[in-house]
């Protein structure tokens, strides 16, 4: 069995049963868990010592599911997400299935459909989307690489992904923009 294949198995397990992961995702190094598990976001904010303020990015598989998380997405919204040539993560109005601590507080929420292999795969072996936020202590660097990692970090998982964990290239966070009525991005973070 591949490393990959490896930890999509213990990384699903672990996600169903309410854990949270250490992986790296389509951008910098994260902690994940189920998005729909209250009680396993709630582990995030712990183990990032982050505010329930600042809400979480949420990645999913596909473009289309967009559909089944926000109360109305732009009518063009597949097509404009599968446009991006980088990362981006969009902020929504009006999410819809997501526990209380996953929304902000104006009923908005960040989701980035991912195109990395092992982050697709993971979302769709577990049938569900997953948290993505930065594995750092809130207010300290983001890791772009797994070495990055504090060890106070890697202390709080329940599972660390062995994938990937010896690329060193430089990776950088995801733009966040917001989508216009007619289409065009407003960038929030580029």
């Amino acid at each position: 069995m591949t490393v990959f294949e490896h930890d999509i198995r213990k990384a699903n397990r672990c996600l169903g049963g309410g854990g949270v992961i250490l992986y790296p995702t389509d951008t910098i190094w994260g902690l994940g868990c189920d998005a729909l598990n209250e009680a396993a976001v709630d582990k995030i904010f712990a183990i990032k010592q982050r505010p329930k303020e600042k809400s979480l990015i949420i990645l999913l598989a596909e473009a289309r599911d967009v559909l089944q998380y926000v109360a109305a997405p732009h009518p063009d919204i597949i097509d404009i997400v599968n446009s991006f040539d980088r990362p981006t993560t969009v902020v929504y109005e009006g999410a819809v299935g997501f526990p209380d601590n996953v929304v902000h507080d104006d009923g908005s929420i960040g989701i980035r459909v991912t195109t990395d292999p092992f982050c697709k795969a993971l979302i769709k072996r577990l049938g569900r989307p997953i948290v993505s936020t930065s594995a750092n202590i809130s207010g300290e660097p983001s890791p772009a690489t797994y070495g990055q990692v504090s060890a106070v970090i890697r202390d709080a998982v329940d599972y660390i992904v062995e994938y990937h964990q010896d690329d060193n290239h430089p990776a950088m966070a995801s733009r966040i923009v917001k989508i216009r009525d007619d289409g065009s991005l407003d960038i929030i973070r580029g």
